[in-house]
């Protein structure tokens, strides 16, 4: 017997229908023998229902009401899966999060889960009841209904997994699993049997979708074996593991497990700043007041005492107010230099743990990208990442190059 967490996104509760087909997938694991918690998120469309009747009525509403209001999307769920489990005659209980004691601090909208009081939904467990839990949000110490933010179901299902040692966290989505790149860019895309929390906590960070950060940093800190599943199709889905627990005695890693890419962000130059010591402070600093967070920084180097560019990207949606921050307070702090922006670039990002023990992956990258009149406006790199900035109108065509260039192509893997 084994306990499973099973985590069911908005698409896959979309409709009555495939709650039931959510229903009858639980029943068959818990005929099975297996223990069984199932987290929900909200009916596809409702938080946006919501959110849409919150603004109708207040177009700045409190973050403590907001939390209060789209709670009620995955009450809604709860109850409708746990009625469908009883038609079909599985024992079942449904949880908000205050109820199964998913306790938070009071960041409302944003709130970071702090411990979970299991007892009760170990007990129903034990009397062979399924546990069906509201995903997305938990209660502060004061009694305060709380929101986890985005991918908060994802959150509250790899921390449940944690707090009960579940055998497998099981993420339920409307894809079969993490793909080497996108396949509605790249058709020759291949699903992934396994990847590493390492890889795939980089894969998320840089634009793939499949997974929220906090969900894949939750399993690697408390080693949870977490698989992404069809909620449409069977399949063995994708397995995301901690290095330690990939098969010493297989064979080679592959040198890269995933490309990701996104057109989210922006790319602002200060030109003919002056290049000496608290210049970089002076140009980040209101930027980081403002809660802008900064993604790759590059500075040209120049001889001493002499002048400089100032490169850095931000997300596309902070770009125009990073814009105004440089003209409107940071070239008057000093005293000379020319801003420049573009919001028509994307990155392209090459991860995989194999770059570790492997030369030459920057090289070969640049050359494909050369190969195919792409050029590169930034570069950053850390130990199993090349990222590298692109104009927005060549993304695709890099990332199919890139994805033929390095072996990723369902094709070749098939004739390997």
């Amino acid at each position: 017997m084994a306990l499973y967490v099973q985590k069911f996104g908005g698409t896959s509760v979309g409709s009555v229908e495939r709650i039931k087909a959510v229903a009858e997938k639980v029943k068959g694991f818990r005929d099975a023998g297996h223990q069984v918690v199932v987290v929900v998120s909200a009916m596809s469309g409702e938080t946006n229902r919501l959110i849409g009747l919150a603004n109708d009525i207040n177009d700045e509403p409190t973050p403590r009401e907001m939390d209060m209001l789209v709670s009620t999307g995955e009450q809604v769920t709860i109850s409708l899966l746990a009625m469908a489990l009883h038609k079909i005659g599985v024992p079942a209980t449904s949880y908000t999060g205050s109820q199964v004691g998913i306790m938070t601090d009071s960041a409302h909208t944003k709130a970071r889960i702090q411990r979970i009081e299991t007892d009760d939904m170990r007990q129903d467990l034990d009397d062979g009841q399924v546990a069906v839990v509201a995903g997305f949000q938990g209660v502060d110490d004061d009694g305060n209904i709380t929101t986890l933010g985005r991918g908060g179901s994802d959150t509250t299902g790899v921390a449940l997994a944690a707090a009960l040692g579940a055998d497998e966290c099981q993420i339920y989505t409307d894809v079969d699993g993490v793909y080497t790149t996108d396949p509605r860019v790249c058709s020759r895309a291949q699903r992934l049997e396994s990847i590493t929390v390492e890889e795939m906590l980089e894969l998320a960070s840089l634009g793939s979708k499949v997974l929220q950060i906090r969900a894949v940093e939750f399993a690697g800190k408390y080693n949870v074996p977490l698989r992404v599943l069809s909620s449409f199709e069977d399949g063995a889905g994708t397995l995301i593991v901690a290095d330690s627990d990939k098969d010493e005695d297989s064979m080679e890693e592959p040198l890269i497990s995933g490309i990701a890419f996104t057109a989210n962000e922006g790319k602002l130059t200060l030109l003919n700043t002056p290049d000496v010591p608290g210049v970089a402070s002076k140009i980040l600093g209101p930027i980081s007041d403002a809660n802008i967070e900064i993604d790759m920084i590059v500075q040209n180097v120049s001889p001493a005492g002499s002048y400089t560019d100032f490169t850095f990207t931000v997300a596309k949606s902070d770009y125009k107010q990073t814009l105004r921050i440089l003209q409107d307070q940071v070239l008057p702090s000093l005293g000379e230099g020319e801003v420049k922006g573009d919001d028509k670039i994307a990155k392209v990002s090459l991860v995989g743990v194999g770059m570790r023990s492997h030369a030459g992956v920057a090289s070969k990258m640049f050359r494909v990208l050369a190969e195919e009149g792409i050029n590169i406006r930034m570069v950053s790199t850390s130990e199993i990442k090349i990222s590298v900035v692109v104009d927005e109108k060549h993304m695709e065509l890099a990332v199919r190059a890139l994805h033929q260039a390095f072996g990723l192509d369902k094709d070749d893997i098939e004739s390997e």
